[in-house]
């Protein structure tokens, strides 16, 4: 007699009219993605003996009852109403029930499964084994996780059973639960459940667990390694002969284990370093103790703090304490860049002959030439490449210096999965939000050095998400090291309180104000250790300040009139189009001199704009190119970009912005006219660096309009004037104002960020000061309630769950449209970018404003708005974002050389 079991379908295919109906039944389906659970939960290898020694149980254990468990991962198929979503499939099959209706946006197969087994199936299942009821009760969080496969946990209110199971659906169920055990996992102990630290154990290891289970279901569910089978058979028979095998081929897809290059030396990893700068000799001797570790080092700018950060990693992996690293990065472009210097260096931490993965992690990877070119399939899977939506079957030579496995490229959620990854922070920080297969992303990091750079370049949103991915991170052993040049003392001591928060330990006193400085914790011995820094990244710059216009124009055409080159940043976009509109009207300006660049351009026009910029004013540039030449930016010129202005003026901005844009002045060393002088001891030709600041004068009468009346909008991205005026005062505070890199590093910083210094803002500006220390305080506690509660265990109740709502990395996010430009050209919408091989739509997006969005978008014709709505259908990359047309009426919002414009109000 044919099993109950056998009458449900567990996947299915849609046929054309007249083909035959194929499914794979449930039962299968379940021991597919147990068999992978198997092979992935190897006893002996790391990965299931790292968790089992979390949980303090055997590896064997862990194996055969969480395998156990995610057997049961899709019981809720069993449901009525989702078998009604396939009618038809065939007679041997159970018979819809139209009024059970499925509803996927609140009661999805995961949560029928949990509640399945919750009110139904767990006391018959303890009464069967005699377990008392406390021990049944100790399963239900293991049924959490595994049905939770699809990203998120289960609901766990707020269903009724009865509404989507009929008695034979329980039943069937119960059947396979009972087969199930009987046939593979009879030798099981539930009395291991019973101690009283292990549910506590178990809620840190869950996150890692469902990870591992959402992992198992995506393999699992691949139709190329596991064919369809209707024919009933015995489970143990088909776990044999069929599941087990289909998953080694399943596995194949996935990248091998990679062995580590002993470290033997800096020079190893990097060849062109004749000798190591004193913060990279301290990477190379430091103690490393077992254990999770924490490293933050700080110095100037060019003090190879980057190679620094290698060496450490290298030598964590070297000693067995870590199996890969990412490389966490502000924006795109700093990935980007970091990217292709470190696809140059990885192999080396690897042994010869190995192929460790290097991915790019953000949301315009897609777009760079040097990922899509490593990625390269299995030998077993040279077929049929397709991964974000690209088909690309021109596979690149094995000799390329970077390289991914394909099955890890085809989806962002497993960039963290891979051996090396670079990226923005922002991918890591989804593994401590409620964003669906977060849990896949915690995996990912799990046993990761995590290398944050530019540690202080968040705002307190993104800090206190920070700190909860530190604690996290510290919590399942993984180690970290971060980077900056400007880091306030009072965000270093809360880094490392996150730190010790996750390691379970006291949290030590921070105390040497020294810089540069290298915090090491926990360590044998110095904690804090003062560094030197080199004598090459040493210098004085002056600061000389310009009240007006007038003044900036005058300074910048005796600059040019001198052959010099001259860049302006400004604080918001509005402001450098304004400084580019005026200049360009001057008499003497010469149009092919005078340049633009901001945020605010499409992607593609953005890439050219950003290339021409770089072949200018970058480190290769020449006399010729540099020659007179002037730059009008915002902030995409303060980082990621290596570029070398000869004179460099900049709106007041915080200190530790100050300090980083004064990096780009006289940034190589060069002759008076401009070229590279390359030798060792050479020095700079072109006079003592002056970083001219464009500010009121701090030090005349204060009130709130102080700086609107010269910068209408600076307040609006910097909205603590308290500390805008601190900083002025700092670097204006004597007759000749000039500071000192490194001595001066530490006093400039705290001069701006330290209470006492705060204790010194003038009263008529205190108000407004305190108005933005309660926004921040306001985003940190955006941040507290957004970030998952991860002491909780992979629940529901740890987080705001909602598949319909993307809770942000970046609250910048929630105030900005991706928008697509596209042409109208004999009636159909076509990509701006139309000239572009591939990737057109992307590459014709600009982020906007999300107010500009509702301006411009007023002035979209009604008669092309159909059209737009069925694009957006059409093609997959344009299903999130909005589409702008460029007709007569709407041509002047977007040019290729002034980007996005828009009249109303301040543009940021």
């Amino acid at each position: 007699m044919m099993k109950t079991y056998f009458k449900y379908w567990g996947k299915a295919e849609r046929v054309e009219e007249g083909g035959l109906p194929r499914y794979h039944l449930l039962p299968y389906h379940c021991l597919d993605v147990a068999a992978v659970g198997w092979l992935l939960f190897d006893p002996d290898k790391s990965l299931c003996l790292r968790l089992a020694r979390q949980l303090v149980i055997s590896s064997q254990w862990l194996q055969s009852f969480f395998v156990f468990c995610l057997a049961l991962h899709d019981i809720g198929k069993f449901s009525r109403a989702f078998q009604g979503l396939q009618p038809g499939l065939s007679s041997d099959l159970v018979k819809p029930n139209r009024r059970m209706r499925y509803d996927s946006r609140t009661a999805r197969h995961d949560t029928l499964g949990f509640f399945l087994w919750r009110d139904c199936l767990a006391s018959r299942f303890g009464e069967r084994l005699h377990l008392d009821r406390s021990c049944t009760q100790k399963i239900k969080p293991w049924l959490e996780i595994v049905t939770g496969h699809h990203g998120m946990p289960p609901k766990t209110s707020g269903i009724r059973t009865q509404n989507f199971f009929q008695e034979e659906d329980e039943d069937a169920a119960w059947h396979f639960v009972v087969d199930l055990y009987n046939q593979l996992f009879s030798t099981l102990d539930f009395s291991l459940l019973q101690n009283k630290d292990f549910k506590q154990r178990l809620k840190t290891v869950s996150w890692q667990l469902a990870g591992i289970a959402v992992l198992a279901d995506w393999l699992g569910s691949n139709r190329e390694h596991f064919e369809y089978c209707n024919i009933p058979r015995d489970l143990s028979d088909y776990w044999k002969v069929q599941a087990i095998p289909s998953a080694r081929k399943a596995m194949r897809a996935m990248p091998n284990n990679v062995n580590v290059n002993r470290f033997t030396g800096i020079k190893k990893v990097f060849p062109f370093i004749l000798q190591p700068t004193p913060l990279q000799q301290y990477a190379v001797e430091t103690p490393l103790p077992d254990g999770p570790q924490l490293f933050i080092l700080e110095d100037v700018t060019g003090a190879g703090k980057t190679e620094a950060a290698l060496v450490l990693t290298h030598r964590l992996l070297s000693a067995g304490q870590a199996d890969g690293f990412y490389v966490a990065l502000p924006t795109m472009a700093t990935a980007n860049a970091m990217y292709q210097r470190l696809s140059e260096v990885y192999r080396v931490f690897y042994i010869e002959h190995e192929q460790p993965s290097l991915i790019l992690a953000h949301g315009a990877r897609s777009l760079s030439d040097s990922f899509r070119n490593s990625v390269f399939l299995p030998e077993n899977e040279k077929e049929g490449l397709n991964y974000e939506e690209n088909n690309n079957r021109n596979e690149p030579e094995l000799c390329a210096s970077a390289y991914c496995n394909a099955w890890l490229a085809d989806n962002r959620k497993k960039a963290l999965l891979a051996d090396v990854g670079v990226g923005t922070l922002d991918q890591a920080l989804l593994a401590v939000l409620p964003a669906r297969h977060q849990s896949l992303r915690l995996l990912g990091l799990g046993r990761k050095v995590l290398l944050i750079d530019e540690v202080h370049a968040y705002d307190c949103y993104m800090q206190q998400l920070l700190d909860a991915l530190l604690e996290a991170h510290a919590r399942q052993g993984g180690s970290a090291i971060l980077l900056s040049a400007t880091l306030p003392q009072t965000m270093r001591k809360k880094l490392v309180a996150a730190f010790h928060r996750g390691l379970g330990r006291e949290v030590p006193p921070i105390a040497n104000t020294s810089y540069p400085l290298a915090t090491h914790f926990p360590a044998n011995a110095d904690n804090e250790r003062h560094i030197d820094t080199r004598e090459e990244v040493k210098r004085t710059v002056t600061v000389s300040r310009l009240d007006t216009d007038d003044e900036v124009v005058n300074l910048i055409r005796q600059a040019t009139e001198k052959g010099q080159c001259v860049c302006w940043i400004r604080n918001t976009v509005k402001a450098a189009r304004e400084s580019h509109r005026m200049l360009a009207q001057c008499e003497w300006m010469d149009d092919k001199l005078l340049h633009l660049f901001h945020s605010r351009f499409a992607m593609v026009d953005r890439q050219k704009i950003e290339e021409d910029t770089v072949r200018r004013f970058g480190k290769d540039s020449t006399a010729v190119d540099r020659r007179g030449q002037i730059l009008i930016a915002t902030q995409v010129v303060e980082q990621s970009l290596d570029l070398d202005f000869d004179v460099l003026i900049t709106d007041l901005a915080p200190i530790d912005l100050i300090i980083q844009r004064a990096g780009r002045l006289c940034r190589h060393i060069r002759d008076s006219k401009g070229k590279r002088i390359e030798h060792a001891k050479a020095k700079d030709q072109r006079g003592k660096p002056i970083l001219y600041l464009f500010a009121p004068d701090p030090l005349a009468a204060v009130d709130e309009g102080w700086l609107k009346k010269q910068q209408k909008g600076t307040q609006a991205v910097y909205q603590n004037l308290g500390q805008l005026w601190l900083t002025a005062k700092i670097l204006l505070d004597d007759k000749e104002g000039k500071f000192s890199m490194p001595e001066d590093a530490r006093g400039l910083i705290e001069g701006v960020y330290s209470d006492e210094a705060e204790a010194g803002i003038p009263e008529n500006i205190l108000a407004t000061s305190m108005q933005a220390v309660g926004e921040n305080l306001m985003q940190q506690n955006m941040a507290d309630l957004n970030a998952l509660k991860l002491n909780k265990g992979y629940t529901w109740s740890s987080g705001d769950w909602d598949e319909e709502i993307r809770t942000p990395t970046r609250l910048s996010e929630v105030e900005s449209v991706s928008v697509a430009l596209a042409f109208l050209s004999n009636g159909q919408l076509l990509p701006y970018a139309k000239e572009a091989q591939q990737y057109e739509w992307p590459l014709s997006i600009v982020k906007i404003p999300d107010w500009e969005w509702k301006e411009a978008k007023k002035a979209i014709p009604a008669t092309l708005q159909k059209q737009i709505d069925e694009l957006k259908t059409e093609i997959k990359a344009l299903r999130w974002v909005e589409v702008f047309p460029l007709t007569e009426e709407t041509m002047r919002f977007y040019s290729a050389d002034g980007g996005w414009q828009i009249e109303k109000g301040e543009s940021i």
